[in-house]
């Protein structure tokens, strides 16, 4: 019996399904191991809150030495502001329209705000929200490294600082997202590569510019291993705190480390070499395919083959697994990030099952 199965055991009757628990020793495990590994590398770490978007755990990243989260959108960073945390970079090309203008405004009043750009008019929007005090807003110039997502030429980051600087923004630095490290196990070195190569040149136009860039921000969880030049900073992994099962097919974890399953019960046993789980799309998201499954029932082989709102589809491989209806089986995600939006609150466990906490999820539907 692995450690997951380990720790579904001791929560049984406890608990209603479905339900995401999470291991917190193998948790903390993983956030001092990449603390450690930015450590050795002089690195800062900022860690991605969309991962897991619950205070408690930001706060556990802080404490280990996180210099500061970096949050996805505008709700996101005024949940952790209002519960302490004063230095956030909104890793995200913001639009500042309706109401966010005087959101981040606001949010410069008690955080040490940080904010993505990569474009002219992007700058100029965020300059005339911030009204007479554009200077209480710091700029992060997002280049492209490959992933051809937003992100502009690393050739461009200067003349964007630059941009930034005239109206009265304060530029401190370039960062880039690395995204298609996810492509596959041989990915992730080719693409931290392309990333080294990207802010290197955005570096160097920043300096052609006459501005000395204070971060170098580089991420993700596929491809921070390979985080190591000089030229960078900071470090944004956000998966790593709970690790999956995309995590370890691409090599970035071993199944050790993944600290959150989704605990889900069979409630059908009609179809032969079939079983049903109460645990759908409305709890796992839709992260997937035919070939690799929805999501692994954990210390087995067995994957669910399809996914409805509410129903799990689990074939039965040959052998003994044989589940009976209400047996409650440990789920692990490919994809975690997905499946926190859909709870409003984690089962904190550890490895044993005999510890039961119950962490919110605070900035769950905080999307704009």
């Amino acid at each position: 019996m692995n450690r997951i199965q380990r720790a579904l055991e001791g929560l049984l009757e406890r608990i209603d399904t479905p339900a995401p628990i999470v291991l917190a020793d193998v948790m903390q495990d993983n956030i001092d191991r990449m603390q450690a590994f930015a450590a050795r590398h002089n690195l800062d770490v900022r860690p991605h809150v969309k991962t897991h978007k619950c205070v408690e755990i930001g706060r556990r990243q802080v404490k280990a030495g996180a210099i500061g989260i970096t949050a996805g959108n505008v709700g996101e960073a005024e949940v952790f502001a209002a519960a302490g945390f004063d230095d956030i970079f909104l890793a995200y090309p913001i639009w500042p329209s309706g109401t966010k203008g005087m959101r981040i405004r606001k949010l410069t009043e008690s955080t040490r705000l940080r904010v993505g750009v990569d474009n002219v008019a992007a700058i100029n929007a965020l300059a005339d929200a911030m009204g007479s005090e554009p200077d209480r807003l710091q700029v992060v110039i997002e280049v492209d490294c490959g992933a051809r997502r937003s992100g502009a030429p690393a050739e461009a980051a200067g003349n964007l600082a630059l941009a930034a600087r005239k109206r009265g923004l304060v530029p401190v630095g370039v960062f880039t997202y690395p995204g298609h490290g996810s492509a596959g196990p041989d990915a992730r070195k080719r693409a931290a590569d392309d990333q080294d190569a990207a802010l290197t040149t955005a570096v160097r136009s920043l300096n052609a510019a006459g501005i000395t860039p204070e971060v170098v921000s580089a991420g993700s969880t596929p491809t921070v291993e390979f985080a190591t030049s000089s030229v960078i900073t900071e470090i944004r992994p956000g998966e790593y705190v709970f690790n999956d099962l995309n995590n370890t097919r691409l090599g970035a974890c071993t199944e050790d480390q993944i600290a959150l399953f989704v605990a889900g019960t069979v409630v059908s046993d009609w179809v032969p070499d079939q079983v049903i789980l109460d645990i759908g799309t409305k709890a796992l998201g839709r992260e997937g395919s035919p070939q690799i499954g929805y999501g692994s029932i954990a210390g087995t082989t067995a994957v669910l083959s399809k996914l409805n709102e509410y129903h799990g589809f689990l074939p039965l491989p040959s052998g003994d697994f044989r589940p009976a209806v209400g047996t409650v089986l440990p789920v692990v995600p490919n994809h975690v990030c997905p499946v926190v939006v859909n709870f409003e609150e984690y089962i904190v466990t550890d490895s044993t099952g005999t510890t039961l906490e119950r962490w919110p999820v605070d900035a769950r539907g905080f999307l704009n």
